[in-house]
């Protein structure tokens, strides 16, 4: 497994606890960089499983 996709979903985790942590506190600004770093996170993530299926193929 490429550690793209293990960083990736790494950042998914953060994000959404961030997400939700700013939706429960009410905080606009930590809601929106959860958000954001969920993105940045499937974004990593589907590179890494790119690599890993260019490896395999």
């Amino acid at each position: 497994m490429d550690k793209d996709r293990i960083k990736g979903t790494a950042k998914q985790a953060e994000g959404s606890v961030k997400e939700q942590a700013g939706k429960l506190t009410g905080n606009r600004s930590l809601e929106a960089k959860g958000k954001i770093r969920k993105a940045e996170g499937t974004v990593q993530k589907a590179y890494g499983q790119a690599r890993d299926d260019l490896r395999k193929g």
